[in-house]
């Protein structure tokens, strides 16, 4: 990626001072330098927090919410005392899909979708059978259904969205890739595939008739599935913040 290209140039600037370079211009190298640690860094803050998100949740509900069980899925953790982690950590992953600038035009629009459904599924949350759900926080009778449906669809665009983040967008880079830049792509890709396989299974699912799906509920598969497809991510995010497989040089 371009940012892993000019940080790749900064190194090599780096100590390559000499009387005939201008002060201002190792200074500029200096703050490009820290620039682009500071993107790296984001990058691999979000892939630890996707990665470790479910957990999060469940362990936080327990702890902070007295909850005894596994919630139906990931996005009914915003009813529960963990809401603000729920929200906060998809607002901020949305946000920075949002600023994100890629290759070109197509990285745009891939990464302005993603943040856009993103920031619909935070705000917009999932709905209750029932008003009142053990160690949940109430929530109104007069919840609209189609809050819950708009949240729904925005929730599988967002994991495809992300699944296209590493199926396209982070397997670009040089012609002439380097042994540890073939290694990330495959694991880019595995998590793509991943992802869209959970993706698939979710949305057979949710097209079962109630009475088909009713045997299954015990089990948490919307729970688990969402969980699968948010770790594949956050480790592709991990990889692509530098964490493993970086370039040699």
């Amino acid at each position: 990626m371009k940012f892993q290209l000019k940080l790749k140039t900064i190194f090599r600037g780096k100590g390559q001072r000499n009387a005939g370079t201008p002060e201002n211009n190792y200074e500029q190298l200096e703050r490009e330098n820290k620039l682009v640690l500071s993107y790296l860094a984001v990058r691999k803050l979000i892939g630890l927090l996707g990665f470790f998100l479910p957990a999060i949740l469940v362990i936080g509900s327990i702890i902070f919410g007295s909850c005894e069980k596994i919630q139906p899925s990931i996005s009914n953790y915003y009813h529960t005392a963990m809401r603000d982690v729920f929200v906060g950590y998809t607002c901020a992953l949305s946000i920075f899909l949002l600023s994100y600038k890629g290759y070109d035009l197509t990285d745009r629009i891939v990464s302005a979708l993603a943040g856009t459904f993103g920031l619909i599924l935070a705000l917009l949350p999932t709905t209750f059978k029932t008003p009142v759900i053990p160690c949940n926080i109430e929530c109104s009778v007069d919840h609209p259904g189609f809050i819950g449906t708009i949240h729904l669809v925005s929730a599988g665009l967002f994991l495809i969205s992300l699944a296209c983040f590493s199926l396209f967008l982070f397997t670009k880079g040089e012609n002439n890739p380097t042994p540890e830049k073939l290694i990330r792509n495959k694991i880019y890709i595995g998590v793509a595939y991943l992802m869209f396989f959970c993706i698939g299974i979710l949305i057979l699912y949710f097209v079962l008739p109630e009475v088909s799906r009713k045997p299954l509920e015990p089990l948490k598969p919307v729970f688990w599935l969402e969980t699968i497809a948010i770790m594949a991510f956050g480790l592709s995010w991990l990889v692509k913040g530098g964490l493993f497989f970086e370039d040699k040089t």
